[in-house]
């Protein structure tokens, strides 16, 4: 049994009780013990002075990619595990696009183990939505649920035919789990490799419109008030996806949605240059397309903060523009990207951020944590909101380096993270 801990004088946000003020905050047992002023701690306590920080429950990702099984060149559960721990995360969803797919119990149960092994962050499978991510027959939602899928996904591939995205919305519903899409009209994306607009046409490059992403936004909208099932918008970048998802909650519909620090932080401009750490699916937009994702996340439009954590080799980013792979790594630089360019900028207060990046992910995908209620799970971060860091990809515990945002000052980091009521990173530098 792990010793007790206290977490002293710091400023405490639980935005699942809207509380926000200094106390103290026991763990003992795996569990969060109390939360008050003056504990007494029990003999043996490790006591962690945090005058200055913040005491949260740890951050949750509810999109990541491991790349474990079949790609443990990119990265492992092990090492994702650590970079999400680094980042202040306690618990990440891993995307099923892995070799082999993530559609049976078999590899359900072996991401488990292998989380299990490392000891880092909680990691939760994300099953797949069909067989082998074919599009053609529904994976065995109840298997997979049964192993300890939390939600299922064809991420990477969007689920083109309407049918299969009904019969899956109705199927996870008896299991009460969301179906995560990846909004994309093949037909329309086919060959593009960045936003259709004025970058792509002065790189000479096939550009994918905005529509590609809104028309399935939309059909999956339908087929939501359809089933009255959960679909969950996996990293959403236009803005005519979040006036959509906008009307759907004006509706009352069970419809999510997720943005990546990457689409509120960037525009289509960082691909000058042929840059291939800014090509990503979706592809980075415009300016308004990102004001408006800021926006939606301001209002509550778009529900969570995801990281899409997509770690690539460097000789696979070193490619044509074309030919080179989609996706960044973002575990270790969300959460002061995220106070950056929404804190900072006074469009979000640290308590409604830290309601986007843990609670609410916890809530969506019915998780343990996003809470420091009495009880609850020992997941907890210590963050120093006011500390001014540089992005040094080589410094990174993730096994790639795929990242444009290398060399950038950024402020705000985890100093601690907790897991189970164990610390599981502890910042020394």
């Amino acid at each position: 049994m792990s010793r007790p801990i206290l977490l002293k004088g710091g400023r405490v946000i639980d935005p699942s009780r809207r509380s926000d003020g200094t106390a103290d905050v026991l763990l003992q047992g795996g569990r969060i013990e109390a939360v008050g002023l003056n504990i007494l701690p029990p003999d043996g306590t490790q006591v962690v002075e945090c005058a200055g920080k913040v005491v949260a429950p740890g951050l949750i990702d509810v999109h990541v990619h491991l790349r474990e099984p079949g790609q443990e060149d990119l990265e492992t559960v092990a090492t994702g595990a650590m970079a999400a721990v680094a980042g202040g995360f306690t618990g990440i969803c891993a995307m099923p696009n892995t070799d082999p797919v993530c559609d049976n119990q078999g590899v359900v149960g072996f991401v488990i183990a292998q989380a299990q092994r490392a000891a880092k962050a909680r990691v939760y499978p994300i099953g797949a939505v069909s067989v082998g991510q074919k599009g053609q027959q529904l994976a065995e939602f109840g298997e997979l649920v049964g192993a300890g899928a939390v939600a299922v996904s064809d991420d990477g591939k969007p689920v083109a035919s309407s049918h299969l995205m009904r019969m899956a919305l109705e199927y996870a519903k008896t299991f009460g789990i969301p179906v995560a899409d990846h909004c994309e009209d093949p037909t329309l994306a086919a060959g593009g490799s960045m936003h259709e607009g004025i970058i792509s046409t002065r790189l000479g490059l096939k550009g994918i419109p905005a529509a590609a992403e809104e028309i399935m936004v939309a059909r999956d909208i339908l087929l939501a008030e359809l089933t009255g099932g959960h679909v969950h918008l996996c990293h959403m970048s236009t803005r005519g996806s979040v006036e959509l998802i906008r009307r759907a909650k004006d509706a009352g519909l069970r419809v999510t949605a997720e943005a990546c620090p990457h689409h509120f932080a960037l525009t289509h401009e960082s691909c000058l240059g042929y840059n291939t750490n800014a090509k990503m699916n979706p592809p980075l937009r415009e300016d308004l397309d990102r004001e408006a994702i800021r926006q939606g996340l301001k209002d509550g439009t778009i529900d969570v903060i995801a990281t899409d954590h997509a770690p690539h080799h460097y000789d696979a980013k070193e490619r044509e523009f074309d030919d080179a792979p989609n996706g960044i790594i973002g575990l270790e630089t969300a959460f002061g990207l995220a106070m950056a360019e929404l804190v900072n900028t006074g469009l979000l207060s640290l308590p409604d951020l830290l309601l986007r990046m843990s609670t609410t992910p916890a809530r969506t995908f019915n998780l343990p944590g996003g809470t420091l209620a009495t009880g609850a799970p020992a997941d907890v971060v210590v963050l120093d909101p006011a500390i001014q860091w540089v992005v040094q990809p080589e410094a990174f515990f993730s096994k790639s380096r795929n990242t444009p945002f290398a060399g950038r000052t950024l402020t705000g980091r985890a100093e601690l993270t907790i897991v189970r009521g164990q610390v599981a990173f502890q910042r020394t530098s």
